[in-house]
């Protein structure tokens, strides 16, 4: 039998419908790669392969009786930031030690009744807060890739560095991701794989745990373009319990798979070229620009202005809304309780020791710009940059253009504990500059593996759509995962 983990979700769907295999066995061929792989990738935090088993005996039994769902037995990694009911969920961190929810979150919900198969809890930066998963309450993740020649451990990436790292090693055929400021594209990039931010309102971010509500979407990360949009059309639906998910029709993503981009408009944005990126980056994007052209792709060049208020109008607005959320963290209902005099000592002690110090960070610079006499000359100030960056986009849809391609990440990955970038955290924050603007205008996003880099690493190419316009992401990545191929990594752990 071929080795099943490395089969697409697409052809496992394929193979458990022709009876090729079991689900059982597809889910114990990843649980034998997660046994092997994890103690070096520490790509998950909680492994759940008894729940697994059961859940694969039973897509067996659905797919004997031909009733099985859109994705029966496709063993899938979940995200710590969704809850998953009686199982670990802590968003990575000391605060929410032990806590395992009576509830599951809406997208999960909706993976398990299509039938998928739960393989774990994923790694990620604590409270989705970094761009490295290295602020992990249980340690960094490593990148499954390395440099040709070098046996340094890299970063695979964040927040959703677990999810990337175990879908490029092989640990899982696809994984729930989420993305503030670029938390799915930035880690798909450094890991070779497919990333998928929706559109603001396209998945419920009920039963997530909340970083910046009004930034927050939910998404996959997959081996390939189509994979992608298989696992967005089972996440995605309205939720009435989530009153920023959006009742419009979830179309069937795949069939965007291959058509034509003949006569598609792409726009170049100009602003994108920024100080001290790599030649090699801008080398990837004019071959991409090259790759559409040759599809049949018209290319325009296009302006958004305000790009450049992005990054800095994102960390006055994310850590505001993070202030707010992680209020409710406080040691007396659940988690981590460190006692002290009084109740007002325990708050304290507690949030002292339960969180990490890059979230102590974020919080402390949100709390400092929502407060009196700061208010409107920060919080205010940014949300009228965020109405500005989405006119820039807005006006490039009204003249035409279909999506938009940049590079995914200024850089390919680097090395843990680098100590250019611990020693300044704007220089960490900077990873963020071309997938932040996404997210500020509320649009969906894709990051497409689009090369190596002369050292060995993945590099990504981003695509950004009109709202609710995944499908044109879809169509349009396929073209590029054709001409560049896809990538996977030399296998040296396990």
């Amino acid at each position: 039998m071929t080795d099943l983990t490395k089969l697409t979700i697409a052809e496992a769907r394929e193979g458990l419908k022709n009876k090729d295999y079991t689900a059982l066995e597809l889910t114990d061929a990843f649980v034998k790669n997660i046994e092997a792989a994890n103690p070096t990738i520490n790509a998950y935090v909680a492994v759940t392969s008894d729940q697994a088993r059961d859940m694969a005996k039973a897509s067996d039994e659905k797919l004997a009786k031909g009733e099985g769902g859109a994705l029966e037995g496709i063993p899938l990694g979940i995200k710590d930031l969704f809850a998953t009911k009686d199982v670990h969920t802590q968003a990575c961190s000391h605060i929410l030690d032990g806590f395992k929810p009576v509830y599951e979150s809406t997208v999960t919900s909706n993976l398990w009744a299509d039938g998928a198969v739960m393989l774990g809890k994923l790694n990620m930066d604590e409270f989705a807060m970094g761009s490295s998963n290295e602020t992990s309450y249980y340690g960094n993740v490593i990148n499954p890739y390395r440099k040709t020649g070098s046996n340094q451990d890299l970063v695979p990436g964040g927040s959703s560095g677990g999810s990337a790292a175990a879908v490029a090693a092989r640990m899982c055929m696809g994984a729930t991701a989420t993305d503030t400021g670029g938390s799915i594209r930035q880690p798909a990039a450094f890991t070779g794989t497919v990333g998928v931010k929706p559109t603001y309102g396209r998945c419920s971010r009920w039963g997530v745990v909340a970083f910046a509500s009004s930034l927050d979407q939910a998404g996959p990360i997959a081996n390939t373009v189509r994979d992608s949009a298989i696992l967005l059309k089972s996440m995605a639906s309205v939720d009435a319990k989530d009153t920023t998910s959006v009742d419009i029709e979830v179309p069937d993503y795949e069939a965007s798979i291959g058509k034509s981009v003949k006569g598609l408009k792409i726009g170049i944005p100009a602003e994108y070229r920024v100080e001290g990126m790599s030649a090699e980056i801008e080398e990837l994007w004019q071959k991409g620009i090259q790759w559409l052209k040759d599809a049949g792709a018209e290319i325009v060049d296009i302006t958004l202005p305000h790009t450049i208020y992005a990054l800095p109008a994102y960390y006055i607005v994310a850590p505001a809304e993070a202030s707010s959320n992680l209020a409710r963290y406080d040691g007396v209902r659940y988690g981590l309780r460190v006692p002290g005099n009084d109740i007002a000592d325990m708050y304290e002690n507690t949030r002292a020791a339960g969180f990490g110090d890059e979230v102590q960070r974020r919080i402390l610079i949100g709390t400092y710009v929502l407060s009196a006499g700061y208010y409107d000359a920060y919080y205010l100030k940014a949300q009228k940059v965020r109405s500005l960056i989405k006119r820039d986009f807005d006006l490039a849809w009204q003249n035409g253009v279909d999506a938009i391609l940049t590079p995914a990440t200024p850089s390919a990955a680097f090395g843990i504990a680098d100590q250019d970038m611990h020693s300044d955290p704007v220089k960490m924050y900077m990873q963020d500059i071309f997938t932040v603007p996404v997210n500020m205008a509320g649009l969906p996003g894709i990051s497409v593996p689009a090369g190596l880099s002369s050292e060995g690493l993945p590099l990504g190419l981003q695509l950004i759509g009109k709202p609710f316009d995944e499908s044109t992401l879809f169509q349009v990545g396929q073209v590029i995962e054709d001409a560049a191929g896809r990538f996977e990594p030399t296998k040296w752990w396990g």
